[in-house]
Parts: C-alpha cells; sequence; structure tokens
C-alpha cells in the first residue's frame, strides 16, 4: 500500500497563511482552465497535467524514502535528512497543483479572508462548465464537496461575490453530477432577491433539469428548516408536475 503525507501533516506547512502574490504565482495559471479560449483552456490544462505528474513523482520518492526508513523507528525517521526533504518537497510541490493546491485551505469560518479562494471557486467552476474536461483531468468528489460546503457562508467579499450564485444557477440547469446536492447549502448561504429570480426563470424554462432542479431549491428556500435528504427529493419529486426525466438526486 502506498503511504501518503496525512492531510493533518500537510497542513502543518500548508498555504493558510499565504498572501494573494504567493497564491498567484502557484496558481495563477488556473484561470486558464475555466477560460472561454479553447487555446488558453488545452494550455491550462497541459500545465495542470505537468502539475499533477510533479506532485506524483514527488509522492513516489516520498513512498520510496519512508519505506527505506521505516525501521528507524517514527521519530529518527522524520529526522532522517533525505526522508524530511522529500516530504518537504512533496508538500511543496502538490500545492502547485489541482485538486492538491485547494485542498489545505483554512476553515469555514475564515474561507472569506483566504486569498486562495478564488481558487477554490476556479476548481468548483471548471467542474460545473466543463465538467468532461474536469473529470478527466482533475476529479475528485470529496473535495468537491468539501469546497462547496466551505463557499455556502454569505456576504462574501465583492470580487468573489457574483460566483456561488452563478454555480448555483449553471448547477440546476443540468443533470445531476455526484455532490450537486450540496449546492443547496450555497444557496441558502446566498439566498436573495436576483438568486430567487434566477431559480424562477430556470424553472419556468423549457429545460426539463431546470424545472426540476431550480423548482427544487425555491422550495427548500422557503423551508429553511427542511433538510435536502434523498427522502426529502423523492418526496418534493413525487408531488412535482410536468415532464419528469429520470433524475438522480441528493445522495445523503
Amino acid at each position: 500500500m502506498i503511504y501518503d503525507v496525512t492531510h493533518k501533516s500537510v497542513a502543518a506547512v500548508g498555504s493558510d497563511g499565504d498572501d494573494a502574490d504567493a497564491w498567484r504565482a502557484r496558481l495563477g495559471w488556473a484561470f486558464g482552465l475555466i477560460a472561454d479560449d479553447p487555446a488558453q483552456r488545452t494550455a491550462a490544462l497541459a500545465h495542470l497535467h505537468t502539475a499533477r505528474r510533479n506532485t506524483e513523482e514527488a509522492l513516489d520518492r516520498f513512498n520510496e524514502l519512508w519505506s527505506l526508513t521505516r525501521p528507524l523507528g517514527t521519530d529518527e525517521q522524520y529526522r532522517e535528512p533525505a526522508f524530511k526533504r522529500a516530504w518537504e518537497v512533496y508538500v511543496d510541490v502538490r500545492r502547485h497543483s489541482l485538486p492538491e493546491g485547494v485542498r489545505d485551505r483554512p476553515s469555514r469560518a475564515r474561507i472569506k479572508e483566504c486569498p486562495g479562494l478564488p481558487y477554490a471557486l476556479v476548481f468548483l467552476e471548471g467542474e460545473v462548465r466543463y465538467p468532461q474536461e474536469w473529470t478527466e483531468h482533475a476529479k475528485t468528489w470529496g473535495t468537491k464537496e468539501g469546497l462547496i460546503r466551505d463557499v455556502a457562508v454569505p456576504d462574501h467579499d465583492q470580487a468573489v461575490r457574483v460566483k456561488p450564485p452563478d454555480l448555483v444557477e449553471s448547477v440546476v440547469q443540468r443533470a445531476y453530477r455526484c455532490m450537486d446536492h450540496e449546492y443547496v447549502r450555497v444557496a441558502r448561504a446566498v439566498d436573495s432577491e436576483d438568486l430567487r429570480r434566477r431559480l424562477g426563470m430556470a424553472a419556468q424554462s423549457d429545460n426539463p433539469w431546470a424545472r426540476l432542479h431550480a423548482g427544487y431549491v425555491l422550495w427548500l428556500l422557503d423551508r429553511p428548516d427542511v433538510p435536502n435528504t434523498r427522502h426529502v427529493w423523492r418526496t418534493w419529486l413525487a408531488g412535482a408536475s410536468g415532464t419528469r426525466p429520470s433524475p438522480a438526486g441528493p445522495r445523503n
């Protein structure tokens, strides 16, 4: 079994205290992943491929040295210079890649203050706008779930405030993908007249997925105490009118 650094260990030298310039230097290229220009996306995907390969190679080296130094015992092992250096290299290299670079983030209570928030939103927007590319090059459902929960807070800074509602509007218009039900948290956190107007338009559109998903989210926004569960979704769906595709729904 391959040994991996625990997230707790990585977080000890993670990105929480970095400023905007440090984040930009590591992950500024990631904005190309959501570019409208196919050439820019191709270049960003090539960068991502290289970054992920570098991360895998650094992890392989760390695992190799972990195996070699394991007889020393945990305390001596982490003091062994070559092992310690391999660990540090791996931690640094992974911060230049996705999804690893946005996994090591501050607590949800501090997410609005984190200069890495725009890159978390890039990761989510890439999954929404270019799901096939995201699935092929950056798929990790657990990170998607965690980031959605992190951004589900009110009163975002003006620079990123438009992104969470935009993501909700886009997600309700497509067939269900894994962890999409978590966007209900975002809708509730950023609930506004504008968001309800957009959801209302989607619920009245010709898109059958939008009619169902947007209608369901609007129904939940009017019932903040109702949990977003598979049972609730199925119960609501049974009472919804109109043409119904065979939609998946919340998994929890």
